[in-house]
């Protein structure tokens, strides 16, 4: 696979991301900020679970799930409402990049991946 390819899967699955995590800003709050505001939680979030997963990750469960609770604190600092209120923007999120997937797998556009969603 070549760098092109690399950027556009990049391009493509950072998107998504941020799109789910808009669509979940929109939905559990009422200042849902703006879509580059989901963009960038949903790059933060990526490398932030991406550094848990390195160092914690191979411990069974506990790894996991220590890298889903900063994912969520990471949207807890970046749209208002507390820890529920970002745990609901994190399933609505990922909910809607997982639709969004399987409609772009389904007419072989991408891979069910994104960044920026935990576990797709």
């Amino acid at each position: 696979m070549g760098i092109v390819d690399t950027i556009i899967i990049f391009a493509v699955s950072l998107l998504v991301g941020g799109f789910g995590i808009y669509v979940g800003a929109r939905v559990a709050t009422d200042r849902s900020g703006n879509f580059s505001r989901a963009i960038v939680t949903a790059l933060i979030g990526s490398i932030v679970w991406g550094i848990i997963s390195f160092f914690v990750g191979w411990i069974p469960i506990l790894g996991a799930l220590l890298a889903l609770v900063v994912w969520v604190g990471v949207i807890n600092w970046r749209y208002p409402g507390g820890w529920g209120t970002a745990a609901i923007i994190g399933l609505v999120a990922w909910f809607a990049a997982a639709i969004v997937l399987y409609v772009l797998a389904l007419v072989d556009i991408v891979a069910s991946s994104a960044l920026g969603i935990p576990g797709i």
